[in-house]
């Protein structure tokens, strides 16, 4: 039998195992008795398993070998097993670290390219100042930098011309990506590093505009390039792309023909549509290069009539550079550059259309975003809720971005036609009377209607508002815009197929809005979500059925910091349990930043009748500035509404009339809102009160102090002292959830500090639709009013530890709450509202 084919020293270096054992002793084993442990350890790897005992016990060819040696066995085996997958791990990390400097280092090479270039550019262009020929050396430098097709549009008739222009593209292409052809610079507010998602640059001084990203995938170049080329699956303003043909071109590539149609983003403004040459091959170093360019103007293409409703937009040389890296994963680098006509738009909306921007979030970034999403998910490194499958997900996502773009665009060829409109109605009715709600995994089970889909939108300009904010507290705040009947009127619609008009069962909301996240992109950047509202019926015989409303949700572009990213909320009516081929009917809102202009003024907002929307917008800051005020930031952005109201033929006038005047109010809402978060004026309907930073919020902060020493005998801030503004600046940033609420029957809050804000997961704009009863529980109401008697004798009352309730529906829990009288400075006899400091409070 053959001995010492595995031998084993153990160590002395303070193990509470080890030590019992000989420091000097060498344990030998048998090439069985190493099998037999093998085996042992494979069924029982965890150390305390009585099963490991027990197989063990029952292996004779273990029995000679002491207990202890067996369990450092076991140690050192699962040691050994650690250090192979912490080897691994690092040689991952490592082969990453290297493609990922590789990256930089090319960049760096090519920044410096760049650099030597404008170097030479600028001592030519200092030698030519005093020439006559300057301007004419500056239009061939411009004319150099990105060259147009049409010396060979002339043989594009045949393949050996396309392939001639397939070529011509290829060098062009890689002259962006990895060369010196536009003049890159890096997007704002996306800073590479190593937890950025790549490297992201926009063009400067080019014609059109253009975006680049580069970055590091784990996944195979051809994999990559598949999902790439399906550009409907990832980007969300693609309606449509069809390969007309497709041949080889000799060298291993192929060539194809594509035409593709975008959605316009807004009503304001028509479709696109792009008819291009694309070209995939690979090259001598490996790398794999898909590439695209316009191949014509309006006149080549599909016939007249398919693409009556588009403006022929045209793309510049663009594609994708993929190179393998050694141990797996692809480096990428993407190019976007598209003229895209915005001659054809209103004036107002000219920045969205020549914003390179935009083009980078919602092209470039988007692109190399969902690539890395479809690793990870590949890989298993994400996990989502309620046991869908992430393609699942991402299909419920796509459906709904579709369905509300399709609802915007509202084209002939769906069906869409608009209904009595002479073009001075603020808001538009589009009616689909073919409109079935399917998906592609089940037509069996679509959803017709008998009358079709009635689809209520509009379009309005927004001043001085961050799109995030306003978004975010959309979504958040359903109840302060939308009308729950007229929810739960869809939701009946799409679940019963009955189409009865709103009114007909009364519905009362609770106001309880619960959020379920069901999953995310990687960076957040878009959530996914199931919204549930609790409704109770005012009939009497319906008083116990459930009433609650399920919406399927997608919320994206809720980060301030995110430039030129577009906010939009958009959702859905869907069963309690919906399944994976659920019709969906969506409706939302979509909110578009434009890049501001010096020259911009707000009368440019007449050049479009549903502009006037924002009238009432744009008086308030005009007129702060005009007094004088420190001007503020003049940020613009687009608002787009859109309702889909599934109807009967027999009550299309009456769906329709409620529709105009449904969205009419959530316009109204909306405006209401926005004036309330501007940072430069407030609404007079909401009040001056609301704003840290008035002189009514800075009264208030004193009065609450003051009361607070007066009653309690102790000081509420430590620096109140110092006087002035920084008692409300030390007020709003005490640790402890500070609010104010009234005197009135039906107390409501007034006032907040952050901490309080975050504790009940509201805003300043809707703290006065809360009511004191809604933030406690039924013990902490009991003893509330048990203390309330106390509270108003002797001016101040110590609530105990006690659970309330979040305006998202979240339990909050506190160690202590203090309330007090809060009087006025120059009459202490007059109380003038209520105080509460909940200390030590976390979510449960």
């Amino acid at each position: 039998m053959a001995m010492a084919v595995a031998h084993h020293r153990e160590s002395s270096s303070g193990s509470s195992i080890n030590k019992h054992l000989d420091p000097g002793k060498y344990v030998r084993y048998t090439a069985e008795q190493v099998e037999a442990l093998e085996r042992v350890y494979a069924e029982c790897p965890k150390p305390s398993s009585l099963r490991r005992q027990q197989l063990i016990r029952e292996c004779p060819i273990l029995s000679n070998i002491e207990p202890k040696q067996i369990k450092v066995w076991f140690q050192n085996r699962r040691c050994r097993e650690k250090q192979r997958k912490e080897s691994s791990r690092l040689q991952t990390v490592n082969r990453k670290l290297s493609a990922m400097n590789k990256l930089l280092m090319e960049e760096n090479d090519r920044l410096q390219k760049q650099v030597s270039q404008l170097v030479c550019e600028n001592g030519y262009m200092r030698q030519q100042l005093h020439t006559v020929n300057a301007s004419a050396a500056t239009d061939a430098s411009c004319d150099s930098v990105v060259t147009t097709p049409q010396q060979s549009m002339r043989d594009a008739s045949n393949p050996a011309g396309l392939l001639s222009i397939a070529e011509e593209t290829l060098a062009e292409f890689l002259s962006k990506a990895t060369g010196t052809a536009v003049d890159w610079v890096q997007m704002p507010g996306m800073k590479p590093g190593p937890d950025s998602v790549g490297i992201f640059a926009i063009s400067q001084s080019c014609s059109g505009v253009a975006a680049r990203a580069c970055g590091l995938v784990s996944l195979e170049p051809t994999k990559i390039a598949e999902i790439l080329k399906d550009r409907p699956s990832w980007f969300r303003e693609c309606r449509n792309l069809e390969v007309f043909t497709m041949f080889p071109a000799g060298n291993g590539g192929t060539i194809e023909l594509v035409y593709t149609q975008t959605y316009a983003p807004t009503t304001l403004a028509p479709a696109r549509d792009f008819w291009t040459l694309r070209y995939t091959t690979t090259l001598e170093n490996g790398s794999l290069v898909v590439c695209e360019r316009s191949l014509s103007g309006s006149g080549a293409g599909p016939s007249a009539a398919a693409a009556a409703q588009f403006v022929r937009a045209e793309m510049l040389p663009s594609g994708y550079l993929i190179r393998p890296c050694e141990g797996g994963g692809s480096i990428i680098h993407i190019v976007d550059h598209l003229n895209l006509e915005a001659w054809s738009v209103p004036e107002v909306l000219r920045p969205l259309y020549e914003s390179s921007k935009v083009i980078a979030q919602k092209m470039t970034i988007a692109a190399l975003r969902y690539i890395r999403q479809i690793a990870q998910e590949t890989s298993g490194e994400v996990v989502y809720g309620l046991g869908r499958q992430p393609a699942v997900l991402r299909t419920f996502s796509q459906r709904l971005s579709r369905g509300f773009n399709d609802a915007i665009n509202g084209f002939n060829d769906d069906g869409w036609s608009i209904m009595n409109c002479d073009g001075a109605e603020d808001v538009i009715i589009a009616i689909n009377s073919s409109k079935s709600l399917s998906s592609t995994s089940n037509p069996a089970n679509a959803l017709s209607f008998l009358g079709g889909v009635l689809c209520a939108k509009a379009s309005m300009l927004l001043q001085n508002v961050p799109p995030a904010v306003l978004v975010r507290f959309l979504r958040e705040h359903r109840s302060e815009w939308a009308d729950f009947n007229v929810d739960a009127y869809s939701a009946a619609s799409l679940k019963a197929g009955t189409y009865a008009y709103p009114g007909m069962r009364p519905t009362r909301f609770t106001g309880s809005q619960i959020i379920m996240p069901l999953g995310h992109t990687i960076e957040h950047e878009e959530l996914l979500e199931v919204i549930r509202l609790e409704g109770h019926s005012l009939v009497q015989e319906d008083a116990f059925l459930s009433r609650d409303i399920h919406l399927l949700q997608i919320c994206s572009g809720i980060d301030e910091n995110a430039v030129g990213a577009c906010s939009e909320l958009v959702f859905a009516p869907i069963d309690e349990m919906f399944p994976d081929d659920a019709p969906l009917l969506p409706s939302g809102f979509r909110i578009i930043p434009l890049d501001s202009k010096p020259s911009d003024t707000q009368d440019s907002v007449t050049t479009n009748r549903t502009l006037d929307l924002t009238s009432s917008l744009e008086v308030g800051p005009a007129t702060n500035n005009a007094a004088g005020d420190a001007p503020s930031q003049n940020t613009r952005s687009v608002l787009t509404i859109a309702f889909q109201f599934p109807f009967d033929s027999n009550l299309q006038d009456n769906v329709a009339t409620m529709a105009r005047q449904y969205v009419r109010s959530v316009i109204s809402s909306v405006q209401r809102v926005a004036m309330a978060i501007s940072p430069s004026g407030l609404s007079p309907t909401v009040g001056t009160k609301l704003s840290p930073g008035s002189p009514e919020a800075l009264t208030l902060a004193h009065w609450i102090c003051q009361s607070y020493s007066y009653h309690l005998g102790a000081e509420l801030l430590r620096s109140e002292s110092l006087g002035g503004d920084s008692v409300l600046k030390n007020l709003w940033q005490h640790q402890d959830a500070i609010l104010c609420c009234s005197l009135k029957s039906l107390p409501v809050f007034i006032f907040a500090n952050q901490a309080g804000l975050d504790m009940l997961e509201t805003t300043l704009v809707a703290l006065q639709d809360i009511t004191l009863d809604k933030i406690f529980d039924e013990s902490g109401r009991k003893a509330l009013c048990s203390d309330f008697a106390k509270l108003m004798q002797q001016g101040f009352a110590y609530l105990p530890a006690g659970i309330c309730m979040s305006t998202m529906g979240r339990h909050v829990s506190y160690e202590q709450a203090v309330a007090w009288k809060v009087l006025a400075a120059d009459d202490e006899s007059t109380v003038h509202c209520l105080a509460f400091s909940f200390v030590n409070w976390s979510f449960v």
